[in-house]
């Protein structure tokens, strides 16, 4: 195995246990804490949990190819946790929200420092995936011609 194969396999792993962290993440905040989801939080573990698979097989199988689809997937998880994140902290998209179901959107069950929400924990793990997806697709599209 050479040594971009082994980066490309750290990467993949990296954004698996990032997947999994986040997907943990939330159980522990759901299950365990019982912080009910709102409907944001809801579609954003729609988008994370699958990666747990996606990512592990692929990681095994070192299927680099995979890292498109999860480096587009994880842009539009990025995208909604970072609007969720917008309605919590900025009064502009807070004031618009629109009502999104039993929970308020705009809920911030946790607020670490001052701006660690869970949205932002989310937008922290769909980076850490798009960011290894994106240098994984790199190098495996620079190898392949």
């Amino acid at each position: 195995m050479n040594n971009h194969d082994k980066k490309k396999e750290n990467l993949l792993f990296l954004a698996w246990a990032a997947s999994i962290v986040a997907m943990f993440g939330s159980l522990y905040f759901s299950e365990i804490r019982q912080y009910e989801p709102c409907v944001l939080c809801w579609y954003q573990r729609i988008i994370m949990y699958p990666f747990t698979v996606i990512l592990g097989i692929a990681t095994v199988r070192k299927d680099f190819g995979i890292a498109f689809y999860t480096m587009f997937l994880s842009a539009i998880g990025a995208t909604m946790s970072t609007y969720h994140y917008l309605l919590q902290k900025v009064s502009f998209f807070a004031d618009r929200a629109p009502a999104c179901g039993r929970i308020p959107c705009t809920g911030q069950y946790i607020n670490w420092f001052g701006f660690v929400t869970i949205p932002f924990l989310a937008l922290v793990a769909f980076i850490i995936i798009f960011i290894c997806s994106f240098l994984v697709w790199k190098n495996h599209k620079e190898r392949s011609y």
